[in-house]
């Protein structure tokens, strides 16, 4: 459990910190091993552990990171000693898990522990690209610059996301609420339309007759299939979701698709470009900042083609260029571009360009499937609404020619 204590030193000066113990008496016992005088003491949440969300069930946002590398930024350029930076954040921030995150930050820190080491604790907020920008920038003294790019880096991050989202609401609106509209007409409407042919000792035509069993059975058994449905949908998420196998078969699924396979692709090089980049402007060597963008950047295919580029090209001897040269996952101006820039020495600022150049591909593309869906769901609700149409106007049209 983490304790938050008031002391007094010998001098009069109150001094405030946080330490692990598991009852108040070994932290009055700590506090007088120090030489100090205790005021208070007070048992906190500490951040939860293994990648659990924050203390009151909040999470670390990409937000809330964006904040926190901005301010440490600019508070460490203007001559701020990291130790007052964390203790001014932990003023500033009101959000519990934030500041649980920074108090233990700063108990690290008098610990004498690095700086990354705490971050590295919570891989679920904080990734191996993060971790691995502060431990270079601790090594090389080049924090603040380290933070700025990890700000920059994050709300690019964000924007591009909030694009994406943005482009989808009205799809996925259109999809939902046309849903819902067909549902209650196959489950309500259509069963007492049937209900009127059948009992009135109308036969009607085959189709009709098949459009209304389903409709009579949906209408029947929907308090049991709802619920299954519901259920075999969550359970579809998950697999395809949480599961490795899941994911790469959904990733290969996508892959393919004519619009949203070259919308994927254009994200993975994108977060590929801006991560590589960053990563040789912290001053990672090469190789190290292979294997990290390999586990950044969300695609398996790119991820094993940088594995082998860097295991497999660079590590034997290969120039950057000619390793990538061997992978079709890259577009040739890509592989080009790389060369080029490796010879130049270069290479970050080429990569940063091209991670902007996809940054705006990604925008368009996400338009064309935008403008693709649409159409795309619209077809599929007017074909349901056509059979379901048919299906009454068939057996109306029967009865006009009888009599």
């Amino acid at each position: 459990m983490n304790f938050k204590y008031t002391a007094a030193q010998p001098n009069g000066k109150i001094i405030e910190g946080t330490v692990e113990a598991k009852t108040g008496a070994e932290v009055l016992e700590w506090i007088a091993g120090q030489g100090l005088r205790p005021i208070s003491i007070k048992a906190i949440e500490g951040f939860a552990p293994s990648g659990a969300r924050g203390i009151f069930n909040q999470p670390i946002t990409v937000t809330d990171k964006v904040f926190l590398t901005k301010y440490l930024a600019l508070m460490l350029k203007v001559g701020t000693d990291l130790f007052h930076a964390i203790d001014i954040l932990i003023a500033d921030f009101d959000k519990p898990a934030v500041k649980a995150l920074l108090i233990e930050i700063r108990e690290n820190l008098s610990k004498g522990r690095p700086f990354y080491t705490t971050f590295a604790k919570y891989p679920k907020y904080f990734s191996s690209v993060f971790v691995n920008l502060i431990r270079a920038g601790e090594a090389s003294g080049n924090l603040d610059k380290v933070f700025e790019n990890l700000s920059v880096s994050l709300e690019k991050e964000q924007d591009l996301r909030g694009k994406i989202r943005a482009a989808l609401v009205y799809p996925v609106i259109l999809l939902l609420s046309a849903s819902g509209i067909l549902f209650l007409m196959v489950t309500v409407a259509l069963p007492k339309i049937a209900k009127v042919f059948l009992q009135g000792g109308i036969q009607p035509p085959g189709f009709s007759r098949v459009v209304f069993g389903v409709a009579l059975f949906l209408n029947k058994y929907i308090w049991i299939i709802f619920p299954l449905l519901i259920v075999a949908g969550f359970g579809v998420w998950y697999f395809f979701s949480k599961t490795a196998l899941g994911k790469k078969i959904m990733a290969r699924i996508l892959g393919r698709l004519p619009v949203v396979g070259v919308l994927i692709h254009r994200i993975a090089i994108q977060r590929f470009s801006s991560t590589f980049s960053t990563l040789l402007r912290a001053g990672l060597p090469i190789l190290e900042a292979l294997e990290i963008t390999a586990d950044a950047v969300g695609s398996e295919e790119l991820h094993d083609a940088l594995l082998r580029i860097s295991r497999e090209g660079v590590v034997k001897g290969l120039t950057v260029g000619d390793a990538f040269r061997r992978e079709p996952y890259f577009p040739k101006v890509v592989i080009n571009l790389i060369a080029i820039s490796e010879k130049a020495g270069h290479m970050e600022e080429v990569l940063e360009t091209l991670g902007d150049f996809y940054s705006s591909e990604i925008d368009s593309s996400v338009k064309t499937m935008v403008s693709f869906l649409e159409p795309v769901l619209l077809l599929f609700i007017g074909l349901i609404v056509a059979i379901i149409a048919l299906s009454v106007i068939m057996p109306i049209y029967q009865l006009t020619t009888v009599f």
